[in-house]
């Protein structure tokens, strides 16, 4: 059975439970969507999610009552009429830009909807259903508009589909990165300052450290060249490069000495300045030019969402320029440096989006088309399957979307992979060919993870917050039972320390199992070196790893190869 239209058919049961229990409901919209289905409703008075047990019960009685949907063809004039003589009036506004003669109801019982349809041959057909929550939602998404109440909800073939869902849906809940990053004092969104902007406490700030270090040093290895270029620049770059005209909407403007500037959303430009700072040959190139660049985009407040939507945030973001008998070989090296990196931080599998030309654009079609091939040519030589997401390019570029899939198997927007033609060609970049004569390069834009807060926010979540060793803020959690175990654990700590280790000493005078699980359970601590009476005597360390495992009594020098061996290795 399609899901689509079974989950449809259910938003049309949850409507018609809503409409009898508030009388008085003006219908919205009720479409199924990837995970379910939702119904926007304009009520007489508001629900909570204490009620929708009650809207369950009500769907219910209409499954078990087998109603058959039916499908009426009516004349839009007088589907017009009867939906105003039921005061429903967004349905009027819906058959108000439909161009058609003729439109289609449902109905089921007494309830009656304007639909395109299919439905279900009839109610009794859903099997297992629930709902899910209420939010906010503007009319037709438009803030100008009225406020409805959306119910989502879901629904499958069989229970055990549901309760799989269900689960997954809990364990979501559980590994929210905003609930963790608090718990963990990673970082933070002060009201204070505004929405959509980061403040990285201690913690978190090791954490991002950690994976620069990282970038940097793998960029280094593949012959990129690090820049850093300033976080406003003249409005006159960004007329050049089309931002004015196609990403305004986006932009942050300001005056400085009576001059506009823009608060950068892109670090392309600054990197175009810095390649024509002076003449190129085509020995020279590919040239490949790395930034960790901090960029701002506008993003409507109702969208942001923790480290995953925010105004400013950092792209481990480069720009290849290159010959175009090099494109197609530097996109390869960038396909391969980006799933390297995937696997690094414990990504198995992923996703892989060919985004094609836009409704706005800059450049030529043949431009567009060669770019496009480039890129397809490139993932059809790695063996690489992909999905074509038409439309979905921006303004200058086709581009590679690779999205990777977390423990949960949901998908993230991870590296992107863009060929550019046409800012050469606006900023007038060349090099001297092997003839002598001006000749104009490829521009490939490139992130092999992305920004910088989505992906803590990922990891966040794909790891619940507990990191691989590499990665955690506090790698050792040193534990004594007494006091007079603090000195041997205070030179077990400089050693480590010395080992450039992050260690931390709790010597606090609490039970030594009240000190593992809110090392575990607060902190996350991988490693937890316990020290008592024996382990003084022995000059030894009792180990217990995140996760109940008891290792033992082991040396320090045990310790600090296993513990320097899983962070040289990034064991995962």
């Amino acid at each position: 059975m399609d899901l689509q239209i079974l989950r449809h058919s259910t938003a049309h049961i949850m409507a018609q439970a809503v409409c009898a229990l508030y009388p008085g409901t003006k219908l919205g919209i009720g479409p199924a969507i990837e995970e379910g289905f939702y119904y926007d409703f304009d009520l007489p008075s508001p629900i909570s999610p204490e009620d929708l047990p009650e809207i369950e019960a009500k769907m219910e009685e209409i499954i078990h009552a087998d109603l058959p949907f039916e499908k009426q063809v009516m004349a839009k004039d007088e589907a017009r009429k009867f939906f105003q003589e039921r005061n429903e009036i967004y349905k009027v506004e819906l058959l108000d830009e439909i161009e058609d003669e003729t439109v289609t109801l449902y109905q089921q019982g007494e309830f009656i909807d304007l639909c395109r349809g299919p439905h279900v041959e009839n109610t009794g057909v859903i099997k297992t259903f629930k709902l899910i929550s209420i939010a906010g939602a503007y009319w037709r998404g438009n803030k100008k508009n009225p406020m409805l109440t959306r119910i989502y909800g879901t629904c499958f073939e069989t229970k055990q589909e549901l309760d799989n869902y269900l689960f997954r849906l809990e364990e979501a809940k559980r590994r929210d990165h905003r609930k963790i990053g608090k718990e963990l004092k990673l970082f933070d969104i002060y009201e204070e300052v505004g929405p959509g902007l980061i403040y990285y406490h201690p913690k978190g700030a090791i954490i991002r450290e950690e994976i620069c270090t990282f970038l940097r040093k793998e960029h280094t290895k593949r012959d990129y060249f690090e820049v850093i270029t300033p976080h406003i620049a003249r409005i006159d770059l960004w007329q050049t490069s089309g931002h004015c005209d196609y990403y305004k909407d986006n932009m942050y403007f300001m005056e400085v000495d009576e001059n506009p500037y823009v608060l950068k959303p892109m670090n392309c430009p600054g990197h175009i300045l810095i390649y024509k700072s002076q003449t190129r040959s085509y020995k020279e190139l590919p040239l490949r030019y790395f930034e960790l660049g901090t960029v701002y985009r506008y993003e409507r407040s109702g969208v942001l969402h923790g480290l995953l939507r925010v105004r400013g945030f950092t792209q481990d973001d480069a720009h290849i320029f290159c010959r175009p008998d090099q494109l197609k070989d530097e996109i390869c090296k960038v396909i391969e440096f980006a799933s390297s990196m995937l696997t690094t931080f414990g990504f198995k599998e992923y996703d892989i989006y060919l985004s094609t030309r836009p409704e706005k654009y800059v450049g030529t079609e043949d431009i567009w088309n060669e770019a496009t091939l480039a890129l397809a040519t490139a993932l059809e030589n790695k063996g690489l399957k992909y999905t074509i997401d038409e439309g979905e390019g921006v303004f200058y570029g086709p581009k590679i979307d690779i999205k990777l899939k977390d423990a949960l198997g949901r998908a993230w927007q991870g590296p992107t992979i863009q060929v550019d033609f046409n800012l050469p060609q606006r900023f007038n970049v060349t090099y001297v060919g092997a003839d002598g004569n001006e000749c104009q390069p490829v521009m490939i834009h490139r992130v092999v993870l992305g920004s910088l807060e989505r992906f803590l926010g990922a990891l966040l979540e794909h790891y619940a917050g507990a990191f691989p060793v590499w990665l955690c803020p506090i790698q050792v959690m040193i534990m004594t039972i007494a006091d007079r175990h603090i000195p041997y654990a205070r030179q077990i700590e400089e050693q480590l320390l010395e080992k450039g280790v992050r260690v931390k000493l709790d010597s606090r005078n609490e039970k030594v199992g009240f000190k593992i699980r809110e090392a575990e359970t607060l902190h996350k601590v991988p490693y937890m070196l316990i020290i008592g009476d024996k382990e003084v005597e022995a000059e030894k360390v009792s180990v217990r790893k995140r996760g109940n495992r008891d290792s033992g009594q082991l040396s320090l020098k045990e310790v600090t190869d296993n513990l320097i061996k899983e962070i040289k290795e990034k064991i995962c």
